[in-house]
């Protein structure tokens, strides 16, 4: 196991002072001062430079863009290196729409209920009365669970998505899709099994086109989540990515068509990760991500990194480049 355990006391504090940054007023005037100074200073140095210094903190060693070897490191080799126009629509929760629809049809897409660019359009006459998902398009924090409207501080709510609207995950991420995406605020139909429980995040993390395993996100709005791989003939992995595993899943009945599904939405990338949620055998779009973690998360045994990044050929990309 190679994580470093002084790794998981600094993710523990950045995500207290996080919280603290979005869910306080106090915190959130206090800080941000500070983030404006941050980000000011990251707009400045050279992305590779900074990538480098993230790779190092968060992985234990040297990030080799020369001649990267595991996934993590081919992960970051396409941040810097395979930047294209299209990443941006596809990153952006509410374009990507548009080109699902077009890949696959739009019986894929969960029902959306609501978008706007004003934070004061977020109020209980606009939206349904219960089962919802109120998130930002342009960045991964997750989103805002309703499922009664008049449970909700809808002030708070406001002041937390006006927050978001403002922020650019670019630069703390250097994840260039993220650049040019225009804010805005989407609602989506909550999606629940029979009992009420969040469906399962069924990730399918697909290497020049086609499924190479299959990530599996338990409880993802809970204080424990947990997470498994399997292969894409759904047999578990032995390897344990950024989370300790969780509960075995059965296979789904449609796994076939799940493998389709990501495939095809896959087929024009050399990396790319496809999220899917299964509810009462339909399948649902989840969003497509470039770059799983910004490349800074480590699996608990270094080989699984290796393995997991033989599977990636970057080659013709790295010839590409080189012209």
């Amino acid at each position: 196991m190679y994580q470093n355990p002084k790794n998981k006391i600094a993710f523990k504090i950045r995500k207290f002072i996080s919280d603290i940054y979005r869910d306080s007023e106090i915190g959130y005037s206090i800080l941000r001062p500070f983030y404006k100074l941050y980000e000011l200073g990251l707009r400045i140095m050279p992305d590779e430079f900074i990538i480098k210094r993230s790779f190092k903190k968060h992985m234990g060693y040297d990030l080799n863009l020369d001649n990267p070897k595991t996934l993590n490191e081919k992960i970051n080799w396409l941040k810097l290196n395979n930047r294209r126009p299209i990443q941006t629509i596809l990153a952006d929760k509410y374009k990507v729409r548009e080109y699902v629809k077009n890949k696959i049809g739009d019986k894929y897409l969960i029902p959306l209920l609501f978008e706007t660019k004003n934070v004061k359009d977020i109020v209980p006459e606009n939206l349904p009365e219960a089962n919802f998902i109120i998130k930002a398009n342009h960045n991964s924090s997750g989103g805002l669970i309703v499922r009664d409207k008049s449970k909700v501080d809808w002030k708070k709510a406001q002041k937390r998505f006006k927050r978001l609207l403002r922020e650019n995950h670019y630069y703390s991420t250097i994840e260039w899709q993220y650049k040019d995406i225009e804010p805005r605020i989407i609602v989506e139909q909550l999606l629940t099994h029979d009992d009420g429980s969040i469906p399962e995040d069924i990730k399918f993390h697909c290497f020049n086109g086609k499924v190479g395993f299959i990530m599996v996100d338990f409880d993802r709005f809970g204080e424990l989540r947990t997470r498994n791989l399997y292969d894409s003939d759904w047999n578990l992995i032995p390897s344990n990515w950024g989370r300790p595993n969780g509960r075995n899943m059965e296979k789904p009945s449609n796994l076939d068509e799940m493998v389709k599904v990501a495939e095809k939405l896959a087929e024009d990338f050399a990396y790319i990760r496809v999220d899917l949620y299964l509810v009462k055998s339909q399948i649902y779009f989840g969003e497509l991500t470039f770059y799983h973690a910004s490349g800074f998360q480590a699996f608990y045994e270094m080989e699984s990194d290796r393995k997991f990044g033989d599977m990636l050929d970057i080659s013709a990309l790295k010839n590409k480049s080189k012209k």
